[in-house]
């Protein structure tokens, strides 16, 4: 297979990947009686609502252009309204976990049906192939991302949930420069140190069910 089809395959398994992740927390918000991105039209599996041209096309594309080893993307964040929760911390943990569970759950549909088709000669391909490998990472690479706990990632909300209020107040103030503490961690080799232990146990989960 040539370089610029794999390169389309990892853009088409992302975007997908990252608007099932944003949905996941819109319709768990809206189970949880927030219908803030139902009335916004962000409950659809329609990618163009969800698209952010820089987070979601331009730099998963300069990633898997320059071959890094850590390839990652993202949607516009579906909105949520914790106002709507009957218990603040505990459904926006449930909202948030939502997110990544997505993920992995497609990351096990996408092992299922490899292991299917490695078992029928027939039906292999490389195209084939290559969509399923990248379904596997991707969504495995963006649930991980997410659990680390930085605000604004899912893991940071997770966190929040068991933090005494003063405490998580506090933390919420860090969400501004979250960027810029994942860039400066990057840059420093030590986002590595948080991020791989979480990818290596969602793997062994992965491995674990299959």
């Amino acid at each position: 297979m040539d370089r610029l089809s794999e390169i389309i395959i990892q853009i088409v398994v992302l975007i997908f990947a990252v608007v099932v992740h944003e949905v996941s927390h819109g319709l768990v918000a809206n189970k949880l009686g927030d219908p803030t991105a139902k009335d916004m039209g962000r409950l659809t599996l329609n990618p163009l609502p969800h698209i952010d041209p820089f987070m979601s096309i331009i730099l998963p594309a300069m990633l898997i252009f320059t071959g890094s080893p850590f390839v990652i993307g993202g949607a516009k964040p579906v909105p949520v309204n914790p106002a709507y929760f009957k218990n603040h911390k505990k459904d926006m943990m449930l909202v948030s976990l939502a997110g990544p569970g997505s993920n992995i759950l497609l990351a096990v549909v996408f092992a299922l049906i490899l292991k299917a088709v490695l078992l029928f000669p027939a039906l292999e391909s490389q195209g084939l192939f290559m969509f399923l490998k990248y379904g596997i990472m991707l969504n495995v690479i963006l649930a991980a991302f997410n659990l680390i706990p930085i605000p604004p990632l899912d893991g940071s909300k997770v966190l929040m949930g068991f933090m005494p209020d003063r405490m998580m107040y506090s933390y919420m103030k860090l969400e501004p420069y979250g960027l810029f503490i994942v860039i400066g961690l990057l840059a420093f080799g030590i986002l590595d140190v948080i991020f791989k232990p979480i990818y290596y146990a969602i793997m062994k989960l992965i491995s674990f069910i299959l």
